[in-house]
């Protein structure tokens, strides 16, 4: 969930769509719960209409357990069918907090991706 949520807020700054408060607010019912797969899927719709395309995405994750090196090529694979691009653009890294703060206690993770667009003929 943290990862896509940073993909999902990525790709709607690149494609100037507001947040993913904005579209999905935590407010509103409908969203309770709501896979973020599926939210992803929403979002990928919408910058598709805009005329968008994804040319890559870069992401960290960051987190001191569990290890995500041997999951991040099926991550990485995972979010290419979400947005419909091939594994060659989507790259996920994983690092620590070096045991500082609430991410390195393990009480938290976090997630940023920056997600760069092209315009489809």
């Amino acid at each position: 969930d943290v990862l896509l949520h940073a993909v999902i807020d990525a790709l709607l700054g690149a494609s100037a769509a507001g947040d993913i408060g904005e579209l999905f607010p935590d407010t509103d019912p409908r969203y309770s719960g709501i896979s973020s797969s599926l939210l992803l899927a929403r979002v990928y719709e919408l910058i598709r209409d805009k005329g968008y395309a994804v040319e890559n995405l870069d992401c960290v994750v960051i987190a001191e357990a569990p290890s995500l090196s041997p999951f991040k090529k099926a991550i990485e694979r995972s979010i290419c069918g979400l947005v419909n691009v091939e594994e060659s653009r989507v790259n996920v890294k994983a690092k620590t907090n070096e045991g500082m703060g609430d991410i390195g206690r393990k009480e938290a993770v976090a997630a940023y991706c920056v997600a760069l667009l092209h315009k489809v003929a």
